[in-house]
């Protein structure tokens, strides 16, 4: 299982009541069930009348339901409405689903497609199940900090960024076998020489997981091809060029 990323509140937001309510629906769309005011306070850190005043905010614009019944709360129909609009703009998704589809039947992987968002975060935007060895939790939406596991190294070897900057990212992340920094930089060189990045049980023990990035316009990777499957499962070169093929097809076809 992929462990969870708890959604952060960032103390340092211009817009602090943007940033619950940003918090609120993430929690909100994670969460298997409705939530009711003190356990979303609770998880976030709110004070309670704080989180309940966003919420009827989010309530009012059709973002989150409340059921009178149980108190709870739970994603509305409005977010449909939003992720519509982006998905119209966003031609990956429908491109790079098909080439998911395609590597998740013939390599029997978990396949992911991932938007970068700078150093800040991942997101998950296309998933494709191939095979029953692995089960993950990661679904459409999740969120995942920028530089953690594979598709960390793609966007640290080819993202352009300030080693400071990288620095200090690497040292917030959580692995379950932590590579020492020295080890990381390494890897990330190797992924800048051979075009694809590996991450072999740092980020969850006994799960491989390989990354291909996908450029766009500006000559940056925008996006990422991820294959997740268990260490002994994953054939590393054959994926690797998969990968790496299928990626240069999604670049060509939104012009990277």
């Amino acid at each position: 299982m992929i462990p969870p990323i708890a959604p952060a509140i960032r103390v340092d937001s211009k817009a602090p009541a943007i940033a619950r309510a940003a918090a609120i629906l993430r929690l909100l769309g994670k969460s298997g069930a409705p939530l009711g005011v003190n356990a979303i306070a609770r998880e976030l850190g709110l004070v309670p009348s704080t989180c309940l005043y966003v919420l009827r905010a989010l309530a009012e614009e059709e973002l989150v339901a409340f059921d009178a019944d149980t108190k709870r709360y739970a994603l509305d129909a409005g977010v449909l409405t939003l992720a519509r609009g982006w998905l119209r703009r966003d031609r990956f998704v429908d491109v790079a689903q098909l080439v998911l589809d395609r590597l998740a039947r013939e390599r029997g992987l978990t396949m992911m497609g991932v938007r970068i968002g700078g150093l800040e975060h991942i997101t998950v935007v296309a998933v494709a199940e191939g095979g029953a060895n692995l089960r993950l939790s990661a679904q459409v939406g999740s969120r995942f900090p920028a530089l953690i596991s594979a598709t960390g190294r793609c966007i640290a070897a080819f993202g352009g960024y300030p080693e400071a900057q990288i620095r200090a990212r690497f040292d917030t992340l959580r692995w379950e076998n932590a590579p020492s920094y020295a080890d990381w930089q390494a890897q990330v060189a190797d992924t800048r020489q051979q075009g694809y990045a590996i991450d072999d049980s740092n980020y969850i023990a006994g799960v491989t997981v390989l990354a291909a990035p996908v450029w766009d316009e500006s000559g940056k990777p925008g996006h990422a091809l991820v294959a997740i499957g268990l260490g002994n499962a994953i054939k590393r070169d054959a994926v690797a060029g998969a990968l790496i093929a299928g990626a240069r097809t999604i670049s060509t076809q939104l012009g990277g």
